[in-house]
């Protein structure tokens, strides 16, 4: 197998879990409206879905297209951060388990998650993309594609975790 299929590879297991997430979220979504919940934010989703599949699609292309020169030792380290970004991902959505969503959902009279990675952080699952969106590509050394993908993510992370701390400020506090 070349480096390029390898690459591939990674990228379609990564649609793959995406997809698994999409689903995920949909189910919790539908949990959610039914106990009431309120979506905020919503006019900046079709542009989060768009950058990322954009961060996918832009990474394969620049590996087939334009290939730069390989560094193993700068993949493997990249790797292993995908993979940690994956775990973190995965624990912040068992954490929030009917609660989690791509979506910013509140249920009501639901005091805010504070175990797991939200008991040091406010908003893990953000660090977690912002990790992947760079390291992801990197792997393959896209390094246009992750810095793309990292310049525009950074004002939608901003709208997106400003409509978050609103909608979370509508929660009564967490029981101590």
């Amino acid at each position: 197998m070349t480096f390029q299929q390898a690459f591939t590879l990674l990228i379609v297991l990564v649609a793959v879990e995406r997809l698994v997430e999409l689903v995920v979220s949909q189910r919790n979504l539908r949990w959610s409206r039914s106990h009431g919940g309120i979506e905020f934010g919503r006019g900046h989703y079709p542009y989060m879905v768009v950058l990322h599949l954009g961060l996918l699609v832009g990474a394969l292309v620049e590996v087939w297209v334009w290939p730069h020169a390989i560094s193993p030792a700068v993949s493997w380290i990249m790797l292993a951060l995908v993979l940690a970004a994956q775990a973190l991902r995965w624990w912040c959505i068992t954490t929030l388990g009917p609660r989690w969503n791509t979506r910013i959902v509140i249920v009501p009279d639901l005091p805010r998650v504070t175990g797991g990675p939200y008991r040091w952080l406010s908003h893990p699952n953000y660090l977690a993309v912002v990790v992947e969106g760079f390291a992801l590509p990197m792997v393959g050394f896209a390094w246009v594609t992750a810095i793309a993908f990292t310049v525009l993510n950074l004002p939608l992370l901003f709208v997106r975790i400003r409509a978050e701390d609103a909608a979370l400020a509508t929660l009564p506090a967490a029981a101590p």
